[in-house]
């Protein structure tokens, strides 16, 4: 588990300062805060509403004005009487009978409307008597070439029985601009028979919305829409979104903006009249600087207290915990002491003779550890396996019993050279050759005992064999491979030893073709030498063998093993190279 890091005295000091100073100023402020802008919102909310009403209103007003348009130019009627003055219809003219003089006065009859509404319409006469079409649009060029009848609107209203449709916002085809515009169209009828003349359609450009509502976008920075009944979007500034779903688009979020809606009385829409809480006022941001400030002031002053206090409480404790840290590392020469009269300066005494103490304590530990590692080196050292006294000692009398003297006279020999080996005592590391020639004296005395059937096969690295080695660290493992690997073997053993270098280590490799291990049992021994004591591991001879290599060289040196049912052992020493 990973600890925490501790708090210094002197953040302490600094926190305790932020509560006692900072934080009920920090409240105070932002409670006035937070009171300042929720009146600001109640503000502009009725300021809101009242511009939104307005707006509708004039809105409101324009898309009456298309209808009465519609209406009066159908039927050539302004108030009472008839447009031309002698009861005559110039558009009902124009659609029954044609000619230049029906088209002049048609054509000024219309724009005698566009003129009154400061041009702001454009008025299409469609005719379906056979005769041409007749356009009046006061600003923009006409797209002649404008068929309305491969409109969907167009077929859908003519197949109908509705006199009128008022189109929401679409583009108009039949300007070359080809602007966005919302429209109203109108059957016009024959007075006399009743037949379908033509149909008549009033556009109104959709910026006409931007010049209502211009003083308030620029006052308030927010945010006009128009909405249908079917909760698409009429208008808006982002032309893109204008006949998208509202509310999978841009519907506000009223926790976050003010929203003020009002529905328009000539049609089913809405207006969204919305304006982000963030863009309030300047008034909000200049109190919200000021409480800033005022927190970076407290901040600054809570860093001077700590400051002068830490001086007095925290420098000495500082140098306590540094004394601390050093007796933990074990330097005791560099503890310093703390030269003050009061609890710190006793407390300092009193430590400083404890890190005395511990540190005479902790001298003989470790003298005690080097006496103990010695011994048990030394006693590793005296342990020679009885068994193999025993098995040579059998072997020379069988073979007197033969009377071969001259094995005798050879195991003999090799007997006293390990013996004298085993003996020597003026050093712990041998060379790898006076090891593996220790070695050559157990196989002599061993072939004679199995009849010259175990080999020896070499694959040194030549400049290897003058480093050094513990004494008596192969022939354990020899033995453990004759005893153990060839006792069921019928054809002749071969045990192969192989040494070269790792970088700065030595590795010894010793490998039988006996009869191999399963897998369980040597994850077992390699367990009973890392956990056994010797009474408990198995293999005594191979775990002081393992023992003493890791007393003189460290966990990081040791004998790693290999083995598979039927395939042989394989042994590996690492050593450190000790040349």
């Amino acid at each position: 588990m990973r600890r925490s890091r501790p708090v210094s005295i002197k953040t302490k000091i600094i926190l305790i300062c932020m509560v006692v100073i900072v934080l009920p100023i920090t409240v105070m402020t932002i409670s006035s805060y937070r009171s300042s802008e929720r009146l600001l919102e109640r503000n502009y909310k009725r300021i809101m509403e009242d511009l939104g009403y307005q707006t509708s209103i004039r809105i409101d007003d324009f898309l009456k004005k298309i209808e009465k348009i519609s209406l009066l130019a159908s039927t050539g009627l302004s108030g009472s009487q008839s447009a031309t003055g002698d009861g005559s219809d110039p558009v009902q003219d124009f659609l029954r009978e044609g000619g230049e003089p029906n088209t002049t006065l048609a054509y000024n009859n219309l724009m005698t409307y566009i003129m009154m509404e400061d041009r702001v319409f454009s008025i299409y006469l469609y005719n379906l008597n056979g005769g041409p079409d007749l356009i009046v649009s006061p600003n923009s060029p006409v797209h002649e070439a404008y068929n309305v009848e491969t409109e969907l609107w167009y077929k859908k209203f003519m197949h109908d029985k509705e006199r009128t449709i008022t189109l929401t916002t679409r583009v108009d085809e039949q300007i070359e601009t080809k602007p966005l515009a919302v429209s109203h169209a109108r059957k016009i009828y024959d007075s006399s028979s009743g037949a379908l003349l033509g149909v008549i359609v009033v556009s109104i450009d959709i910026k006409f919305v931007e010049n209502v509502n211009r003083n308030l976008q620029d006052t308030f920075r927010s945010n006009y829409m128009i909405v249908d009944s079917e909760d698409k979007i009429v208008y808006s500034r982002n032309e893109s979104l204008i006949g998208t779903l509202f509310r999978a688009n841009v519907r506000p979020d009223e926790k976050r903006n003010i929203v003020v809606t009002n529905r328009l009385g000539q049609k089913d829409w809405m207006t969204y009249l919305y304006m982000p809480k963030s863009e309030l006022t300047n008034e909000g941001r200049l109190l919200g600087r000021n409480l800033l400030l005022l927190a970076v002031v407290m901040v600054l002053f809570a860093a001077i207290v700590s400051s002068f206090l830490s001086s007095v409480i925290a420098r000495p404790m500082k140098k306590l915990m540094n004394n601390i840290v050093l007796v933990e590392k074990g330097h005791f020469e560099r503890v310093q002491q703390i030269n003050a009269r009061d609890e710190f300066g006793q407390l300092s005494q009193r430590f400083n003779k404890m890190a005395d103490e511990l540190k005479r304590l902790v001298g003989k530990i470790q003298q005690d550890e080097i006496e103990k590692a010695k011994t048990e080196i030394r006693a590793l050292h005296s342990q020679i396996n009885p068994h193999f006294l025993y098995n040579t000692l059998g072997s020379l009398k069988w073979i007197a019993a033969m009377q071969q003297s001259d094995k005798i006279v050879d195991m003999t020999e090799a007997l006293i050279s390990m013996l004298r080996y085993a003996s020597r005592l003026e050093s712990p590391l041998v060379t790898i050759r006076e090891e593996l020639d220790n070695v050559d004296n157990y196989i002599t005395i061993q072939n004679v005992r199995y009849y010259d059937s175990i080999q020896i096969r070499r694959e040194i690295e030549e400049p290897l064999l003058d480093y050094r080695i513990p004494k008596m660290i192969l022939q354990p493992i020899i033995e453990n491979a004759i005893f153990h690997g060839f006792a069921e073997l019928e054809e002749e053993g071969c045990i192969t030893i192989r040494i070269y270098s790792i970088q700065a280590d030595v590795a010894i490799e010793i490998h039988d073709n006996g009869a191999g291990m399963e897998e369980e049992t040597v994850r077992c021994l390699l367990e009973s030498w890392r956990t056994g004591t010797e009474a408990e591991a198995r293999g005594i001879g191979l775990f002081n063998v393992q023992r003493r290599i890791k007393l003189h060289f460290g966990e990081r040196y040791g004998i790693g093993v290999a083995s598979s049912p039927g395939e042989g052992t394989t042994f590996t020493f690492l050593l450190p190279g000790i040349s």
